[in-house]
Order: structure tokens, then C-alpha cells, then sequence
């Protein structure tokens, strides 16, 4: 157990690797209930997302939900976050536990609108229930056809006798759900799932096994790939940014940083040889700095050491040699395209690849 935004956290359960190989292979549980669960609603609810989000909020209908980020005046993210729609005049936003009481706060005092926004990260229980099993795991124990229930799609369940918010959405890059309910409900529904799940292997799964599954599919994690110095520019989340919606908060700083070009590049380094990258190493060209890791480790799934890392954009060739300076030694690595891993391909691109760059050397 570790200290996480205040939450006690479990590292791991029964071991990280097999965790991972359950989430990848089978199904995997976890306990997210230190995300952060806004509420924003009212008539002008839709405004002051509009104003606040880079995304457009405004396609979203009743159900559906969508990634986008809070940036400030400059530009720099905030945090990044999902919006769901749940009603008319209704919207859930789902932001990382470490920002979630500022971000609660900055809502506030950007909120002219008159929009009604509460803070129920105390009164709720995020549970996620995540692999290639996870539909047969919770379908008994729901009314509806969950083979219906699109990615980055909601509805209202009752599973079993709990009332449940279900989301097909997670942060390991496979199938999977997420599962909102009352935090009295919480350890009940724990308990259902693990029982339910027991002929397909559950697992519980802990924050070793969600960092690598996390890395693997190279999504970002606030304070390492983005952060209030970072533009969404640089980041490669100018997908998430809808200029064309009218205006919103940092709008013309990330026109501005378009326009200029990025000034670092965010890329996928795999390596060569035996080591494993670590956030804050520097990347290194013909023995010269070029950029550091945000985020690395040794990926159980694809056998290699992976890592994110900003380098400047005129190092970024994706095939082009670079070293990481692991603890005094320069291990050898290569960049690869991104993401490392996809589910349903079995990640047979970036594998295949990793097999040619190890016969190579």
C-alpha cells in the first residue's frame, strides 16, 4: 500500500505481472474511487463547459462521453479529464484524484455562467472492470444487452440490487467498463464482481499493473506527459482540441503554438537491449541531451523496456536510433510508432517490429 492523493492505494495484489496478464488475457478488477466525480448542471451547464473544455461538448447526447482537457490563458493543461453527458442539462466530469479539489475550485471561479456545480468525489465509487472478459464477467448481472453499449458510452443499470452508472471506458487501451455507484455500495459490488468473475480469473488489480497497462497504450498521465507547462500542441492531444467551436479558455495560445510548430516532440522509445527507462531520464543523440522520459518501464506484454519521452522534434524520426541514460549507462533504444500495444491486433505491429530491431542489433 502507498499514499496516492491522499488515498491509501494498493501497488499491487497478487503481483503486478500477473495482473497485467489477466487485464490483457482475460479480466482484471480495480478500485478508482480516488478519481475526482464533478457535477455541472443547470441551463448554462453547456456553457461553461464550452468555455472551459477544448473539446465540444456540445455534440455529446445523453449517454455519451468524450476526452478533452482544461487548459489555462497560455495554453498549458490543467488536467485532462472525460465529460459525460447524463442529462439534459447534466454532466459528469471524471478528473484525476491529485487535481481534483483544484480543479473543483477552478471550476468555480470561472463559473459567470451560473451554472450548479458539486463535488461528489466523496460520495462516489469509481469500480473498473477491464479485458477481453470483462462483458461476460458483468452481462449476467445486468438487464441489457451490453454488447450494445458503444466505447466511451454510458447508461443507467442496476447490477444485481445496485444502482450503477456503466461506461464502456477505461485506461488500459482493451475492453472494459467502468462501473459508478453510491461509495456505500462500493465494497458490495467489489465482492459481487470478484465472485461473478472467478471462473474467468479475475484479478484485483492495483496502480503497478494500471501504470503499465497505462504506458503500454501510451496514454498520457497528468504530471508526467502533460502538466500546466505543456501544450496540447506538444503533447500530440490537438485531437481533443475543437478550435473551431467559438471561444474557450487558451484557445488562441494553442492556435498561436500550432502555428509556431511543437517545440518538443512526444514519442515511443522501445529498447534494444536490457534495461528499463525510467521517468526522468534524459534521451540521448551521438552522446548529446535531446530530451528526457516522461514515463517508462518493462512492459510484461510486449518483453521489452517502453517508454514516452519529450525529445526535440528534429531527433523524433520514428526508426531512429537514440540511448537512455539509465543510471550512469546509456542503453540502447529506438523510437517506434505509438502505440505500443492495440487491442484485438495483439499488438502484432509494434511486436513484430520490436523482433526486427532485436534481430538487427
Amino acid at each position: 500500500m502507498v499514499e496516492f492523493a491522499g488515498w491509501e492505494m494498493p501497488v499491487y495484489y497478487a503481483g503486478i505481472v500477473r495482473e497485467i496478464e489477466a487485464v490483457r488475457s482475460g479480466v482484471g478488477i480495480f478500485d478508482v474511487s480516488h478519481m475526482g466525480e464533478i457535477i455541472v448542471s443547470g441551463p448554462s451547464a453547456l456553457d461553461l463547459l464550452q468555455y472551459l473544455t477544448t473539446n465540444d461538448a456540445s455534440s455529446l447526447e445523453i449517454g455519451e462521453a468524450q476526452y478533452t482537457l482544461f487548459c489555462d490563458e497560455r495554453g498549458g493543461v490543467i488536467d485532462d479529464l472525460i465529460v459525460y453527458r447524463t442529462g439534459d442539462e447534466e454532466y459528469l466530469l471524471v478528473v484525476n484524484a491529485s487535481n481534483a479539489e483544484a480543479d473543483f475550485a477552478w471550476i468555480r471561479e470561472q463559473n459567470s455562467f451560473g451554472a450548479v456545480c458539486r463535488d461528489r468525489s466523496s460520495e462516489r465509487a469509481i469500480i473498473a472492470l477491464q479485458g477481453p472478459a470483462s462483458q461476460g464477467v458483468l452481462q449476467p448481472l445486468v438487464a441489457s444487452d451490453l454488447s450494445t453499449l458503444r466505447k466511451m458510452c454510458a447508461r443507467h443499470e442496476n447490477v444485481a440490487e445496485i444502482d450503477a452508472w456503466i461506461s464502456r471506458s477505461g485506461y488500459t487501451g482493451g475492453d472494459g467498463f467502468e462501473l459508478f455507484c453510491a461509495g456505500a455500495d462500493a465494497a458490495t459490488l467489489w465482492n459481487l464482481l470478484l465472485r461473478e468473475g472467478e471462473s474467468a480469473g479475475i484479478e484485483p488489480a492495483g496502480l503497478g499493473a494500471r501504470d503499465v497497462l497505462r504506458i503500454e497504450v501510451c496514454y498520457p498521465l497528468y504530471g508526467h506527459e502533460i502538466n500546466r507547462y505543456t501544450s496540447p500542441v506538444d503533447a500530440r492531444l490537438t485531437w481533443v482540441v475543437q478550435s473551431g467551436k467559438g471561444d474557450f479558455l487558451g484557445r488562441q495560445a494553442i492556435l498561436d503554438a500550432e502555428e509556431r510548430g511543437p517545440q518538443c516532440a512526444l514519442v515511443g522509445i522501445v529498447a534494444e537491449e536490457r534495461c528499463i527507462p525510467r521517468d526522468g531520464q534524459s534521451v540521448l543523440v551521438d552522446g548529446e541531451v535531446v530530451g528526457h522520459v516522461t514515463s517508462g518501464t518493462f512492459s510484461p506484454t510486449l518483453k521489452a523496456g517502453i517508454a514516452m519521452a519529450y525529445i526535440r522534434p528534429d531527433a523524433a524520426s520514428e526508426g531512429s536510433p537514440v540511448r537512455v541514460d539509465v543510471r550512469g549507462k546509456p542503453c540502447r533504444c529506438r523510437i517506434v510508432p505509438t502505440p505500443f500495444y492495440k487491442a484485438a491486433k495483439a499488438f502484432s505491429t509494434t511486436t513484430k517490429q520490436i523482433e526486427r530491431v532485436k534481430s538487427d542489433t
